[in-house]
Formats: C-alpha cells, sequence, structure tokens
C-alpha cells in the first residue's frame, strides 16, 4: 500500500472518530474500537491481525496501567473521605498568606492531590477556593478560578498518577517514575508562569469583576452543619499514605535514573508496589478513625470511577496498537529530520486539533501519542517528551464540550463569561507554555 494510501487512512480513521463522537453521540470508547477496525482492514492487516492489533493493544495497556489507575483512583477516594484536601488548604492559607496562596493552592491540586480523580477533586476543592477568593484580596476570585482550573486540568496530563499522565505513560511504554519526575517539573513551572500571566492581564482590565463574577456564592460553597462538624484525623496522619507513595515513586525514578539497581528499591519503587502500599494505609487509617460504612462509600466510588477510565484508556491502546501495525511510524521518520522541535509540535497540534473536535483531555492525549509516538525514537526523540507534548496540546481550547468547563464555572464564583477566560484562555495559554520547558530538556537530555 502505498505512502499516501496510510497517511489518508489514518487522517480518516481519526476524523471519522470524532464525528461518530460527535454527530452520532456514540460512545467514545465504541468509536475507537470502531476506528481501529476501519483502519486496520483497510491498512491490509486482514481481519485476524485486525482483531489481534486491537485486543493486544488493550491488553497491553491495561497490563501497564490497569493496577495503577485502580489504585490512583482508590487512594483518592479514601483521602477525600480522611478530609485531607480540605485541612490541606487550610495549612496552605496559614503558611503563604493571601499574596501567594493562589500559587501554592494551584501547584498543590496538580501535584500532591493528583491521585484523586479530577471530578471529584473539583467538587471537593471548589468551594474552598471560593471561599479563599474572597479573602486574598484585588481579583481573588479571578486567580483563585485560574488556579482551580490550571491545577486540575495540567496535573491531570502531567503528574502521575493523573489518569492523563498514567494513560500517556502506557500508552508509550514509559517508566512511570521518569513520567513523575519530567511531568511535575512541566507542571510547576506551567502552573506558576501561566498563573502569573494571567494575573497581570486580570489587573490591567482583563477580568471585569462586575461581568466576570458571581454576587453570591455557588450553592455548592454552603456545607452542611453535619459536614462542617465533622470530626477529620490530623492532617500529618491523612496524608502519610499519599506522600509515601510519591516518594516511594520518585525514589525509584531516581535510582533508575542513576542506574542504581538493589532489589528493595526496585520492589518499593514501583509504582503499582508504591500505590499499593498508600492504599493500605490510607485504608487503614479510614478504618480507625472512619465508620466502616463511610469507608466502605469511599471505596464504592472509587471503583466506580476507575472503571470508565479504565476502558477508555485501554480501547485508546487498542487504537495506537493498530497505528503502530498498519507501519505509520516508519513511514513518517522519511518526512521529518532529527530536529526535535517540528515532530514535537506536530504532536501538540494533533491533540490540540483532536481536544477542540471531542473535549475529552485523555482521549486527544493518548490518540495523538499513540499516532506519533512510534516514530519519533526513530529520530532521536525521547518518548517522554512524546508523551508530554501530547498532554500539552490536549488542554488547547477546553470549552463547553468539556464537563470540566462547567464544573468549574458552576462550582466556583464566576459567570460563564468569566469561566471562559479564567479555563478556556487560560489553560490554553499553559497549553502552549508547557512547550518552552519540554522543548528545553528533549533539547538538554
Amino acid at each position: 500500500m502505498s505512502d499516501i494510501a496510510v497517511f489518508a487512512n489514518t487522517a480518516i480513521t481519526i476524523v471519522g472518530v470524532v464525528v461518530l463522537i460527535l454527530r452520532v453521540k456514540i460512545s467514545p470508547a465504541i468509536a475507537l474500537v470502531l476506528g481501529a477496525i476501519y483502519l486496520g482492514l483497510v491498512s491490509g492487516l486482514g481481519p485476524e491481525q485486525t482483531i489481534k492489533s486491537i485486543t493486544t493493544g488493550f491488553g497491553d495497556l491495561m497490563t501497564e496501567v490497569g493496577l495503577l489507575i485502580a489504585f490512583g483512583v482508590l487512594l483518592g477516594s479514601l483521602m477525600a473521605s480522611l478530609g485531607a484536601i480540605e485541612q490541606l488548604v487550610e495549612r496552605l492559607v496559614r503558611i503563604f498568606g493571601p499574596k501567594t496562596l493562589p500559587y501554592a493552592f494551584g501547584t498543590t491540586v496538580g501535584t500532591v492531590l493528583q491521585s484523586i480523580f479530577a471530578d471529584v477533586l473539583l467538587v471537593i476543592t471548589a468551594p474552598l477556593a471560593s471561599r479563599l477568593s474572597r479573602q486574598i484580596g484585588p481579583h481573588g476570585a479571578a486567580r483563585m478560578c485560574a488556579a482551580m482550573a490550571l491545577g486540575i486540568e495540567v496535573g491531570l496530563v502531567f503528574v502521575v498518577p493523573g489518569v492523563g499522565a498514567v494513560a500517556l505513560a502506557g500508552v508509550l511504554n514509559l517508566p512511570f517514575g521518569k513520567m513523575f519526575i519530567f511531568g511535575a517539573i512541566t507542571a510547576v513551572f506551567t502552573i506558576i508562569t501561566t498563573l502569573a500571566l494571567f494575573t497581570a492581564l486580570a489587573k490591567r482590565g482583563l477580568w471585569n469583576p462586575k461581568l466576570d463574577e458571581t454576587e453570591e456564592l455557588p450553592v455548592a460553597d454552603v456545607e452542611p452543619e453535619a459536614e462542617a462538624d465533622r470530626k477529620f484525623p490530623p492532617l500529618a496522619l491523612s496524608m502519610a499514605p499519599l506522600l509515601l507513595a510519591l516518594v516511594l515513586i520518585a525514589v525509584g525514578a531516581i535510582a533508575e535514573m542513576l542506574e542504581f539497581s538493589s532489589p528493595v528499591v526496585d520492589f518499593l519503587g514501583d509504582p503499582v508496589i508504591a500505590l499499593l502500599i498508600g492504599v493500605i494505609g490510607a485504608l487503614a487509617i479510614a478504618r480507625w478513625k472512619l465508620p466502616k460504612e463511610q469507608t466502605e462509600t469511599a471505596f464504592k466510588r472509587g471503583f466506580h470511577e476507575s472503571g470508565q477510565i479504565l476502558i477508555l484508556t485501554g480501547v485508546g491502546g487498542s487504537l495506537a496498537q493498530t497505528v503502530k501495525d498498519v507501519g505509520l511510524g516508519e513511514l513518517l521518520k522519511d518526512y521529518f529530520t532529527t530536529n526535535t522541535l517540528v515532530p514535537l509540535l506536530l504532536v501538540w497540534a494533533v491533540a490540540a486539533v483532536l481536544h477542540i473536535a471531542v473535549g475529552s483531555v485523555t482521549l486527544a492525549s493518548i490518540t495523538a501519542a499513540g499516532v506519533l509516538g512510534p516514530v519519533m525514537p526513530m529520530l532521536g526523540i525521547d518518548p517522554i517528551f512524546v508523551a508530554l507534548a501530547a498532554g500539552a496540546g490536549s488542554l488547547f481550547v477546553i470549552h463547553a464540550t468539556s464537563n470540566t468547563f462547567w464544573l468549574l464555572q458552576t462550582l466556583l464564583p464566576q459567570t460563564t463569561r468569566g469561566a471562559l477566560k479564567s479555563v478556556t484562555l487560560t489553560v490554553s495559554a499553559a497549553s502552549i507554555i508547557a512547550m518552552i520547558p519540554i522543548q528545553v530538556m528533549a533539547f538538554l537530555f
């Protein structure tokens, strides 16, 4: 089959998946599988090999990320039930004060708290951010709304165990520890830089409190008395399982980069084992400090949330494997030089276009990485930067097709007009700004 036919069939597949999701209203999981079937059959793989590519891609990716996603979501659900987030934010207020609180809040949400499923994290932290916005002076609402959006979205795609970052690492067969380190560097730089830019623009007239803010706090910000009176374990105790898991992952990644090998470090530093230890620790604390029914509810919520993530991630792997098997990577390598700038920008652009069309950050990032990832090692580009570029592109233009957009608008003291600035504009700027550290690291490593 000619090169043009392979390129055309791949493009038709991507467009077809978008049309099935947007126009036909088919589930993204089914649309991705149908796209993989079409691409395999029209590209000459044949029925048997096409099915093998789909099942192999799904199975291999689940082998990589299945337990990691499940344990991460369970740990996050237990952390939420222990009240760790509310106490952590209160501690941030006391330590950093009003002026730098948005930066501390955004980076904390985008790094430390990424084990918690995005929608749950948003529902828990948004009321806190809403109340704090009234306490930090001029443009407080604007800054906290932007910090919330940046922390949720940037952390999702860059920082393990955020589900987007985990899925990207799985699609490209990356060490999760490596993704954790490079992703955390990218996330912190992006959140702080973008928030500083947004703050400067807000002070110069970008944000109009009369039009962009709501006069009253959102309904979700009014806590029931029973909730307000709940007694949570001490913050250090509640955070210990999560912090231990993150430290173990970081130690394992650093040891791998330094080529240091030890049976104990290799075992405990494996992200799956590290998160399992965190889940066991959080469960033990929850059973000690919380009613049995509350602990069981947290577990049920975690299993429910992880199920849909696992399916979508797995079928994304099916399409990626099919793209690899039709030989797109071999063809693309002839169209690029060893320069890293253009290929990574192409990854960013594909993810950005997919996100604008579909509205799913995770779907856009793993599809772009799966399509273009196979060619990058042939150009001397480390797949870690492909993952980061795909994650960055998938943040571009978060708009009305995104459930997160409406949650951020309704749960925070901002109008739809304000959300278009604090979410769509700001996270789009982060999408572009993130390419700065990604390109710099790609040239250095």
